[in-house]
């Protein structure tokens, strides 16, 4: 059972990057897979989901508008494409995988069973 994200690196404000998250677990363990950010002293918090039973989609709303999750099943890879990059996006990325979960769920960092190693994204001029 293993998230490996990859993707992160250092961009423009206004710039875009696409993170990956390769997902190796059994369809039904991943079948909600979400990103979530974290930055020094403060909590985990949810970006996106993506949910395959659903077909669905979420966001956060300092994501919408400028972050798009969407996932490859035949290559096992959730992605999240990141347009109009602000500094206050930078943080380090954890991709998340849990079975189905409902709508209430899927922003809690508690509902997910496995979690990747994080990718590092900076936002800055």
């Amino acid at each position: 059972v293993q998230l490996q994200a990859s993707g992160g690196g250092l961009v423009h404000p206004g710039g875009s990057l696409r993170l990956s998250c390769a997902v190796s677990v059994r369809t039904y363990s991943s079948d909600t897979v979400a990103w979530f950010r974290q930055t020094p002293g403060k909590e985990r918090e949810f970006v996106a989901a993506i949910r395959r039973t659903e077909n669905s989609q979420h966001y956060a709303n300092s994501a919408k508008g400028r972050f798009t999750i969407s996932r490859d099943n035949a290559k096992n890879t959730v992605y999240l494409q990141m347009n109009s990059l602000k500094p206050e996006d930078t943080a380090v990325y954890y991709c998340a995988a849990a079975p189905g979960l409902i709508v209430s769920e899927i922003r809690r960092t508690g509902a997910y069973n496995y979690w990747g190693q994080g990718t590092l994204v900076t936002v800055s001029s």
